[in-house]
């Protein structure tokens, strides 16, 4: 397994010394800049198999493997089960991993999707999202990342093709920090972010290689032939040691999603120290100082919602934003927090709740408002399924749904965005 330190396998040698400590600037999709994330951490080990919207993401990962960008190897599986089940074992080993699914590839994942975090393996893995069957679609939604949401991975959204790129690094110092030591999905949307051209800047190797530091997988637990040990056994039954093992074990990774919570604010300063690059690590606010009712957003179209945001703003509308980057955990107090001066909230959300007939991000941000002294009326807004476009226009419909909700007691029934459109 290489053991080189991180970022120095990325292929700067064509490049004079002096640029090699210069941004590089380029245009490229979400895809493409997830796989450049993966080739500034310096992995040892990638499994991927191909599905829309993800499957351009595998083919430059396979090239830059190929063309010597990634010093790392390349695993061709039959399937997205054993893709993650052999990138476990390479994590138990002490690699550094990375892989990418969506929709019906993390459906077939789902059995060693769910071992993982409770083996607490730091790895990390794109979600490039996706509506989910039936009816049949491949177009973008959050409905695959939204059900495995309390699967124990830490989840991030990504609201730009350059918030793609940084996010997968800052995932490795997240993920493989000792009071964290969990699996990190770092979500960009299907369609707008994952064939969605942009201009990046590419952070210099050495910025990145600072940035990680030694690569530090897996401290706590190694395969080792010399030191033969079982992994993830068989708890015992009830009356036994397995019930009071198996709840240590489930306290012990609330606490490392709770610890997450700090890592990940502290990671995306050092982040911003080192490349220049600002993101909010759990959430943004935007033109919230004086906000009389306020939006949520979440991934990709928080882009038209700002803009929406500027006009209204233009127009005297008191509106404001927050948008969420980190969904798991769901910062809490952070949001109720943001919204404390508010007198109206709108959420909106790009799939469903079943269990609510709401967005799933609208349940937790009532979670959030239970914690404010005052009742604050809310309404869930559902938008964008199956790639359907969220355009300013929808954005002002929201507005203007959640500012007539100022002064009532309560909000209203879900408003079902793209329905007529």
């Amino acid at each position: 397994m290489n053991a080189t330190p991180a970022s120095a396998s990325l292929d700067r040698s064509a490049e004079p010394r002096d640029a090699q400590s210069k941004p590089k600037i380029m245009v490229c999709d979400g895809n493409q800049a997830a796989a450049w994330g993966v080739a500034l951490a310096g992995v040892d080990m990638v499994a991927v198999y191909p599905i829309t919207p993800q499957s351009s993401l595998v083919e430059y990962l396979a090239k830059f493997i190929a063309e010597g960008k990634i010093d790392a190897q390349l695993v061709d599986v039959e399937g997205e089960h054993s893709v993650l089940s052999v990138l476990q074992g390479a994590a138990l080993a002490g690699a550094r991993t990375y892989t990418a699914t969506c929709g019906p590839g993390l459906a077939f994942m789902f059995e060693p999707y769910v071992r993982g975090p409770g083996m607490r393996l730091p790895m990390v893995m794109s979600i490039v999202t996706r509506d989910t069957l039936t009816p049949q679609s491949v177009w973008g939604g959050h409905q695959d990342a939204m059900s495995v949401r309390e699967a124990g991975w830490i989840q991030m959204y990504c609201e730009s093709v350059q918030e793609v790129l940084d996010t997968v690094v800052m995932a490795y110092r997240i993920a493989e920090h000792h009071d964290v030591m969990l699996p990190v999905n770092v979500c960009h949307d299907g369609n707008y972010l994952s064939y969605g051209a942009a201009r990046i800047e590419l952070p210099p190797a050495q910025s990145v290689a600072a940035f990680l530091g030694p690569k530090d997988v897996n401290w706590h637990v190694a395969l080792d032939p010399d030191r033969p040990m079982a992994v993830d056994p068989l708890t015992g039954g009830a009356g036994g040691p397995g019930p009071r093992m198996f709840v240590n074990y489930r306290k012990s990774h609330c606490a490392g999603m709770h610890h997450a919570l700090r890592v990940i604010e502290e990671v995306h300063r050092d982040w911003e120290a080192h490349t220049g690059h600002r993101h909010a690590g759990l959430i943004e606010r935007y033109r919230m100082e004086d906000a009389q009712f306020a939006v949520m957003t979440l991934g990709s179209m928080t882009g038209a919602a700002k803009d929406a945001v500027d006009e209204a703003r233009e127009a005297g509308v008191p509106v404001g934003l927050v948008k969420v980057k980190t969904y798991r955990p769901f910062p809490t107090a952070a949001v109720a927090e943001a919204l404390a001066g508010v007198q109206a909230l709108g959420v909106v959300d790009r799939s469903v709740d079943f269990g609510g007939g709401c967005g799933p991000m609208y349940r937790d941000a009532l979670a959030a408002l239970y914690r404010l002294e005052r009742r604050i009326p809310s309404l869930s807004f559902i938008g964008g399924l199956a790639g359907a476009d969220l355009t300013v226009e929808h954005f002002h419909r929201v507005f203007e749904r959640t500012r007539a909700l100022v002064g009532s007691a309560q909000g209203g029934d879900t408003v079902w965005l793209n329905e007529k459109d």
